[in-house]
């Protein structure tokens, strides 16, 4: 059993690497895509509002995968090559961008309409008031439901291995399917996700103490 670990756990760091930089890349990208949503979102212009309503419901009332063979897919379908971390990056950080946009509406909606009106009272233009007033109290509020979305995020990247990446998922699928004993490799894996999504739960569980303190 040991020697069967210590085989397997070089392949399984590989596809934890993978599934680190898929991670961190897919957060990036939905926090930003899910920002742009939700500005447009609470705009003022009724066609921005309504495409932004139409890409959260959309996205939210279908499964990740779906999107992740619908982008790889259907690029390819149209005549249009795409590698599979790119795939993997672009779909889940459209998915996760619907829910992502949902926590920061609610977030720049939490911000009392007042502080809007004595912003522009002051002089600033609406984009200095969002940058400058109304972001930094939103990022409070924001915080502990974005870090769930971002845990979701890293273990919806084991879905990714239904198109053939070779994350950390994947790894251990082929590990299995090479030597059996899935029970071990599977809960390798297991460990390996929790390590990676037990820092952030923590680090959240932190910020909240302090903030409720201060």
């Amino acid at each position: 059993m040991s020697e069967l670990i210590i085989s397997s756990f070089p392949i399984l760091l590989k596809g934890l690497g993978i599934t680190l930089l898929l991670s961190i890349a897919a957060i990036l990208g939905s926090t930003l895509l899910g920002l742009l949503a939700a500005v447009l979102r609470t705009s003022r212009l009724p066609v921005a509002k309504q495409v932004a309503v139409i890409y959260t419901e959309l996205f939210r009332g279908t499964p990740v995968l779906i999107t992740l063979m619908f982008i790889y897919f259907g690029v390819a379908y149209f005549g249009y090559e795409i590698n599979l971390f790119a795939a993997g990056i672009l779909g889940l950080s459209i998915y996760q961008g619907a829910y992502i946009a949902e926590v920061f509406r609610a977030g720049i909606e939490a911000v009392p309409k007042g502080q809007w009106e004595v912003s522009w009272i002051l002089g600033l233009s609406k984009r200095q008031t969002f940058m400058s007033v109304v972001l930094p109290q939103t990022r409070g509020i924001v915080l502990p439901p974005l870090a769930g979305q971002y845990l979701s995020l890293i273990k919806d990247t084991s879905i990714v291995s239904m198109i053939g990446m070779s994350e950390l998922m994947h790894q251990g699928q082929a590990i299995v399917d090479r030597i059996g004993q899935p029970v071990v490799i599977y809960g390798l894996v297991a460990l390996l996700y929790f390590a990676i999504c037990f820092p952030l739960s923590r680090w959240v569980q932190h910020h909240q103490t302090r903030s409720q303190i201060s």
